[in-house]
């Protein structure tokens, strides 16, 4: 083809807006519509599923999804591409083509295999395979739970190989999310496993739009400015055949795109400006983005080389139960009530080998003018090896009310934990890329195998001087967040945060404030952690990743906020010294 393609999604995780493909299709028209479903969190939801009945496994309500547009994607030859499949897809791929039968629309499915290596785990640590974590580096043989869950990330050139094939719609398994766009661009625009630089680009606008609405300007720092952010639409990528790329969206959608929405997406989720993928590593620190016009931004300049050697596995295992439940503290002495609470879940469980944390959430008004205004919600989350006594903990943190702090009660309207649940444990791990086997197989049962890469290479991230200091002048103590937009995310148990400004002005102040020293000062909750610092010029972003904060991953640490999404939020509301003459510049410069 020598137009570029039109590629749009409708979902950016497990739970997105369920009327999303609708909006889609009522859209403009689209030559390939994706769907993404997966992520570390949903993983370990979706691994449960599949455990209680392997018959399942995958996202069912796509099916109702798809449903009623089987007729309409025939009609106009538009392609549906997801990872919904899930630990089956298989299954999905099966219960498409039934839904397909009994409409009757000429729509062909095919689905990609392989990601799914859990049988053969035993067999790759006997041949050597050390399965060693990515975070800790230690042999998963040390990790001590047996999993339930064991899926390699695929790239994109199964579900080229499918669209080559003449699949209309493509059922995978956990490819990366990159893949379900670089795998379409390449089957269009016919590229080679070796065209790095547009490989490279197509992931780069893959990650832009694999999270739905985050390229529109949802979860955006700048939200207010925003139009329609009761109902953001989702974005599309025209992907030309140099992988020259404009974001936009679906005209009279809610939301935005703009050159801070784009970035905003760009920083999250990375562990820095090398962004890995099987089949490609795309080089983030070149890519450079324009306004062209009202809800158009062209993102060029990425550039490629190829990909490691070996590419990502997510295991899962059951490690014990967890229970969460909250009690609210109101008025004077709340530091002290707090304390007793502790005290009291702390004797609930003597005894027990149990980990226990007991947040306070908020901070009560000196002289406040509403009751809720004085109130603090005080966070109960346990964790145990063994069901029975979170149990009595739940119990006995109902037995308090006569027996605790003035003013105890809970919500009893709104749905708490308060039964215990299992706790999946994350293990990230890498594994030989010849190793995987990759196939996809078509609706008449053909296989096709899929090549690994032609050619590998080592990554490493680059490294970054700590920042000199810079003449300020005039400054004024403001919160961050005046000047700077943030987005922050997780990746297994690490953190990151990306904060940027939209003043080219204001970037040096921005590179030379945000030192990593100055980062344990705004963070004291990363004051001991390994943090991993970089520079993005082009974007005018400092970048961090925090390496632990988030424990073994989000399904398993006790923090409020599992997987860091406001970790950014919070850095933004610290002051620091802003030059007055940056401040003066007014709200356009700032984005």
């Amino acid at each position: 083809m020598t137009r570029a393609i039109r590629i749009g999604g409708f979902s950016g995780y497990l739970g997105d807006r369920r009327s999303a493909l609708d909006e889609a299709m009522a859209g403009a028209p689209c030559d390939v519509l994706i769907g993404d479903y997966l992520a570390e969190f949903t993983l370990a939801m979706l691994a449960a599923r599949h455990r209680t009945d392997p018959s399942k496994g995958y996202v069912e309500y796509f099916l109702d999804q798809l449903r009623p547009h089987l007729g309409a994607l025939a009609e106009r030859g538009t392609k549906v591409v997801v990872n919904a499949g899930g630990f089956n897809p298989a299954g999905l791929a099966a219960a498409v083509r039934a839904m397909v039968t009994e409409n009757g629309a000429p729509l062909r499915v095919a689905h990609v295999e392989g990601d799914n290596i859990l049988s053969t785990v035993d067999d790759l640590l006997a041949a050597g395979h050390e399965m060693r974590s990515m975070d800790s580096g230690a042999p998963l043989a040390d990790w001590g739970h047996r999993p339930i869950a064991a899926n390699a990330y695929l790239g994109g050139w199964g579900i080229a190989a499918a669209l080559r094939a003449g699949a209309d719609v493509v059922v995978c398994g956990r490819v990366t999310d990159a893949s379900l766009t670089a795998g379409p661009a390449a089957w269009w625009h016919d590229w080679r496993p070796d065209d790095w630089d547009r490989l490279a680009a197509a992931v780069v606008a893959g990650h832009v739009i694999e999270c739905g609405p985050h390229a529109v300007g949802g979860n955006f720092s700048g939200f207010t400015q925003v139009p329609g952010m009761v109902r953001p639409g989702f974005p599309v990528a025209e992907i030309d055949a140099d992988g020259t790329t404009v974001i936009t969206k679906h005209p009279g959608d809610g939301g935005t795109v703009t050159v801070d929405t784009v970035t905003a997406q760009l920083v999250y989720e990375i562990q820095g400006p090398r962004y890995l993928n099987p089949d490609v590593t795309a080089h983030l620190d070149t890519v450079r983005l324009r306004q062209l016009a009202p809800d158009r931004v062209e993102i060029s300049g990425a550039t490629g080389s190829p990909p490691p050697p070996s590419t990502k596995v997510a295991m899962f295992a059951p490690i014990g139960h967890q229970i969460v439940v909250s009690v609210y503290a109101t008025g004077l002495d709340v530091d002290e009530k707090v304390a007793l609470v502790r005290a009291q879940a702390e004797a609930l469980l003597e005894g027990v080998d149990a980990e226990l944390d007991v947040t306070a959430l908020g901070t009560a008004a000196e002289d406040p003018d509403r009751q809720w205004d004085a109130t603090v919600q005080v966070r109960i989350m346990a964790t145990a090896a063994e069901r029975e006594p979170l149990a009595r903990l739940s119990e006995g943190i109902g037995e308090l009310f006569l027996s605790s702090i003035p003013g105890f009660f809970t919500d009893n309207a709104a749905r708490q934990s308060s039964s215990p649940k299992p706790r999946i444990d994350y293990w990230p791990s890498l594994l030989a890329i010849d190793a995987v086997p990759h196939e996809v197989v078509l609706d008449d049962g053909t296989r096709i195998a899929v090549d690994p890469p032609p050619a590998t290479e080592q990554p490493s991230q680059p490294t970054h001087p700590e920042p000199a200091p810079v003449a300020l002048g005039e400054t004024r103590r403001v919160p961050l967040g005046r000047l700077v937009h943030a987005r922050s995310g997780d990746k297994g148990g690490n953190s990151n945060v990306g904060l940027w400004v939209a003043d080219p002005k204001a970037w040096p102040w921005l590179r030379s404030l945000l030192s990593t020293e100055e980062l344990r000062r705004l963070m004291p909750e990363a004051k001991d952690l390994d943090i991993v610092r970089h520079e993005f010029p082009h974007l005018r972003a400092v970048h961090f990743v925090l390496r632990g904060l988030l424990g073994t991953g989000g399904s398993s640490n006790l923090r409020v906020d599992p997987i860091g999404k406001a970790v950014g939020e919070f850095l933004r509301a610290r002051h620091v010294d802003v030059p007055v003459e940056l401040l003066e510049r007014g709200p356009a410069a700032h984005g």
